[in-house]
């Protein structure tokens, strides 16, 4: 009996850790087929190409295009001006910005025209006797010489007469009177356009030197913004362009148009330079403007959040509940979205930022 029951109790301690063994042995495969059929809950969207405008968005300082700044070429002491010589005053086009002091150099203008004039008058007895068919037009120069206004062209003379003059010193004296008129204009800075005086360094009074800053002169009417875009959007703007451009605290909105586009790029930055012109009113020198160009348009794109965009080119779609790579073409980048090209309409793909995703993962739309 005991031999029996031993036996029997070995029989069913052996079928008993068979037993469990079995159950081990197939639960886990259970648990994994029960894992394989969990979809996964994402967000998608349905594909619609459309076409797209791009608008760029950036910033630059309103400056004035027309800017004149003023130097002095001589020296001398500030004796006048057509207003009061202060920043913010306005000038008319030829009214006199400054005038500088000019009696010591008009002196020296003076005494040289009277010499001129002296060599001329010498001169004339030898025109009359050996060139008697021009006497009279220099005779007509000479009475209507004025030492206190400008000189006036000599007359045209023949080539023989031309040697003669030349001889006795006539042409270079007649230029180099010229040129002391020309540097006595210098002493008088008109305006060249109707504008503003923004920046004034001198008043009344002030000793000026040559080569000294006095100040800065400038056209309200057209203003002009310097931006920086980085080269992969030059191909998607034009010349003519329209450009919406705003205030910082959003007072005012004012139009544009872009003037120029740089052929050159900054080494360091990578970027290019564009100009927008425009002639708003609320534009002022020194403002801070944020700038929306509206360039060309991408035809049957798509926008997408650049966030989706994996290796920089692939994209999830979903094909009857499974995710899969879609290779797509970026052709232009926001802050946050991507403008690409590749997928086509009716096609479903994931919008839902998912780290774990992976090409063949079963998911199913979100309710």
């Amino acid at each position: 009996m005991r031999k029996v029951l031993l036996v029997i109790l070995g029989i069913i301690i052996l079928g008993g850790a068979s037993y469990i063994a079995f159950l081990l042995i197939n639960a886990p495969k259970e648990a994994n087929k029960a894992n394989k059929n969990i979809y996964k809950p994402i967000a998608i969207d349905t594909i619609t190409n459309s076409d797209i405008p791009i608008v760029v968005k950036t910033n630059g300082v309103a400056e004035a295009l027309k800017k004149f700044e003023l130097f002095s070429e001589v020296q001398g002491v500030f004796q006048y001006s057509s207003k009061d010589f202060r920043a913010g005053q306005t000038y008319d086009k030829g009214q006199i910005l400054l005038k500088i002091n000019n009696e010591e150099f008009m002196a020296n203008v003076i005494s040289a025209k009277s010499d001129f004039f002296n060599l001329l008058v010498a001169l004339m007895p030898d025109i009359k006797i050996d060139y008697p068919q021009e006497f009279e037009q220099w005779q007509t120069y000479i009475n209507e010489f004025d030492v206190q206004e400008p000189l006036q062209e000599l007359p045209e003379p023949s080539k023989q007469l031309k040697y003669f003059i030349t001889g006795r010193g006539i042409l270079s004296s007649y230029y180099n009177i010229k040129n002391l008129e020309t540097r006595l204009n210098k002493f008088t800075i008109r305006a060249p356009f109707d504008g503003v005086l923004t920046e004034a360094t001198i008043n009344l009074g002030t000793l000026v030197r040559p080569g000294q800053r006095l100040g800065e002169f400038i056209s309200p009417s057209v203003y002009e913004i310097q931006i920086a875009l980085q080269k992969s959007m030059i191909p998607y703007l034009s010349v003519g362009d329209s450009v919406q451009l705003k205030s910082l605290d959003a007072n005012f909105l004012a139009l544009g148009k872009i003037s120029r586009i740089n052929k050159q790029i900054d080494a360091q930055t990578q970027t290019i330079q564009v100009f927008v012109q425009t002639k708003d009113q609320n534009v002022k020198e020194g403002l801070y403007l944020q700038a929306e160009i509206e360039g060309q348009t991408i035809q049957n794109a798509y926008s997408i959040n650049r966030s989706l965009l994996n290796n920089a080119n692939q994209v999830f779609v979903v094909k009857d509940s499974i995710l899969d790579y879609r290779t797509v073409t970026p052709i232009y980048f926001t802050e946050d979205k991507a403008l690409v090209k590749g997928l086509n309409d009716g096609e479903t793909i994931m919008t839902s930022n998912l780290s774990s995703a992976y090409p063949g993962m079963l998911v199913r739309p979100k309710n």
